[in-house]
C-alpha cells in the first residue's frame, strides 16, 4: 500500500510561515480600516466635521458591498479563480482606495465644493473608504479560504486565531497611537504612513502566491472535475442552511457591537470618561490589543476540546454587560473604563475563535469562498449602517454641540441615548447564538467537537 506523499502544509513551519505572510497584509488592512478612528475631536476642530460627516465617512466601508453586493461577486471571484488571483486583486483594490482617501486630506481634491450633498472631502474620503472596504473584504475572505486550505484537519481554530491576532494588531496600533502621530504632523502624513503598510502586503501576497502554487501542484488541485468546481447554483444550497444563516446574523450583530466602538469609543473617552484627546484612544485599543493574546488560546481550546457554539454563547453574554455599563450615565470613572474594555476583549476573542472555524463544519469546501463572502456581506450591514446610525443619533440628540466644538468651546457629547443600539445589538446577539448551538443538536454539524482530528 502506498503512503500518501508529503505536502507543503504538511510542514509545520511551512504553513506557519504561509500563515504570517497572510496575517500580516490582513494586520496592513485593519491598520487602514482604523486609520482615522481616534481623530473624531481631531477632525471636527481642524476640518470642521460634525458627527454626521465622521459617521458618513466611517459608515462608508460598507457602501459598494452592501449596495453593490461586491462581496458576493468577490466570493464567487475566489471560488472560480482561486486564492492568487483574489490575493493579488484585493489588495491592489485595497491601495486603491486607501490613496484616494489619503489625496482627500492631502488637499488634492477640491475642498469647498458640494457632491451629493456633502462637502467634497468628505465625500472623497468616504469614496475612497469605500472602495478600500471592498478590498479589505475580499482580501478578509480570501485569508479565511487560505487557511482552511494550509490547516484543515490540523491546527484550524489555532491557525485562524493567530491570525485574527496579529490582524487585530492593526486595529490596535492606530487606535493606542494616532491621535498623538496626527496631532505632532499631520492627518495626511499619519493616514500615508498606513498606506505604505498596504503596499508592503502587496509584496508579501506576491510570495505567498509562488508557495500556494507549489501546493496545488503537490495535491494536484488544478486536476479536479469539472463536477467538483464551484457553480452558481451551489448558492441555492448555502442559502438554505439555516445553520449558516445563524452565523451570519450573529457576525453581523456581533461585529456591529464591537467595530463601531473603534469609531465612536475614543470620541466616548473624552466625553464621558474626560480623557485627553491625544489618547482617548488607548483605552479602546485594550480591545485588539487583548484579543491578540487570547484569540489563539481559546481557539486552541476549540481545536482540543471543541464546544465552540458554548464559546460564541459566552461572548455574547459578556458583551451585553460591557454596553450596559457603558450605557449607565453614573459610571464615569476611568478605571471603571479600563476594566470594561478589558472584559470586551475577551468577548471579542470568544465569538470570533469559534465563528469562524465553525464555518468549514456547516459548508463544504468548494462553497466555503462563497460561504465567507455571504457573511462578510451580511456583516457589512451593520458596519455601514451601525456608525452612520450613531452619528446622526448623536448629532440629532446633542443639537449644536458639532457646531461648539469647531468653534473652541468646551462643550461635551451625552452618549446615553446612542448607546442604547449597542446594547440592543448584543442582546440580540445571545439569542441568536442560542439558536444556533439548538441548530447544531438538530443537525449534528459536530460544533460542540474538537477540530482536530486524532
Amino acid at each position: 500500500m502506498n503512503e500518501p506523499k508529503l505536502t507543503l502544509r504538511d510542514s509545520k513551519s511551512m504553513r506557519w510561515t504561509m500563515l504570517v505572510i497572510l496575517s500580516f497584509t490582513m494586520f496592513a488592512g485593519y491598520l487602514f480600516t482604523e486609520v482615522i478612528s481616534p481623530l473624531k475631536p481631531i477632525l471636527e476642530r481642524v476640518y470642521g466635521w460634525n458627527s454626521a460627516d465622521y459617521g458618513m465617512v466611517t459608515s462608508a466601508y460598507g457602501w459598494f458591498n452592501v449596495f453593490f453586493v461586491m462581496l458576493i461577486l468577490v466570493g464567487v471571484l475566489l471560488d472560480r479563480f482561486g486564492i492568487r488571483f483574489s490575493t493579488i486583486t484585493s489588495v491592489l483594490i485595497m491601495i486603491i482606495g486607501g490613496t484616494i482617501k489619503w489625496a482627500a486630506f492631502q488637499g488634492l481634491f477640491p475642498i469647498d465644493e458640494v457632491i451629493f450633498g456633502l462637502n467634497s472631502q468628505v465625500f472623497f474620503a468616504a469614496f475612497g473608504y469605500a472602495l478600500f472596504g471592498v478590498g479589505v473584504e475580499y482580501a478578509g475572505i480570501t485569508v479565511s479560504k487560505s487557511v482552511v486550505k494550509w490547516f484543515k484537519g490540523k491546527e484550524l481554530a489555532l491557525a485562524m486565531g493567530m491570525q485574527v491576532a496579529i490582524a487585530r494588531l492593526g486595529s490596535f496600533a492606530p487606535l493606542a497611537f494616532g491621535a498623538a502621530l496626527a496631532t505632532k504632523y499631520s492627518v495626511p502624513l499619519y493616514i500615508l504612513i498606513a498606506l505604505v503598510f498596504l503596499i508592503i502586503g502587496l509584496i508579501g501576497f506576491v510570495y505567498y502566491n509562488v508557495k500556494d502554487k507549489q501546493l496545488d501542484l503537490q495535491i494536484k488541485l488544478n486536476l479536479t472535475s469539472e463536477e467538483d468546481k464551484f457553480r452558481l447554483r451551489d448558492f441555492g444550497i448555502i442559502i438554505n442552511n439555516r445553520g449558516f444563516w445563524y452565523i451570519a446574523l450573529l457576525c453581523v450583530l456581533f461585529y456591529s457591537a464591537v467595530f463601531p466602538f473603534y469609531k465612536y469609543g475614543p470620541d466616548l473617552m473624552v466625553n464621558k470618561f474626560g480623557v485627553s484627546e491625544n489618547w482617548a484612544g488607548l483605552l479602546p485599543s485594550l480591545v485588539p490589543f487583548g484579543t491578540m493574546l487570547l484569540t489563539p488560546f481559546f481557539g486552541s481550546i476549540y481545536d482540543r476540546k471543541g464546544k465552540g457554539a458554548s464559546i460564541m454563547i459566552l461572548g455574547a453574554i459578556l458583551l451585553i454587560f460591557v454596553h450596559f455599563i457603558f450605557y449607565l450615565p453614573f459610571i464615569t470613572s476611568v478605571v471603571a473604563a479600563f476594566f470594561n474594555v478589558l472584559i470586551l476583549g475577551i468577548a471579542f476573542s470568544l465569538v470570533p475563535s469559534a465563528m469562524w472555524p465553525s464555518v468549514p463544519k456547516i459548508i463544504p469546501d468548494k462553497q466555503l469562498g462563497s460561504a465567507y463572502a455571504l457573511i462578510f456581506w451580511v456583516q457589512n450591514f451593520g458596519l455601514w449602517g451601525i456608525p452612520l446610525a450613531v452619528g446622526i443619533v448623536l448629532d440629532r440628540t446633542n443639537p449644536g454641540v458639532a457646531a461648539a466644538k469647531a468653534a473652541g468651546q468646551d462643550v461635551t457629547y451625552n452618549y446615553q441615548t446612542t448607546w442604547l443600539i449597542f446594547v440592543a445589538l448584543t442582546v440580540l446577539a445571545l439569542i441568536v447564538s442560542l439558536l444556533l448551538k439548538r441548530e447544531d443538536k438538530k443537525k449534528g454539524y459536530g460544533l460542540e467537537l474538537p477540530n482536530i482530528k486524532q
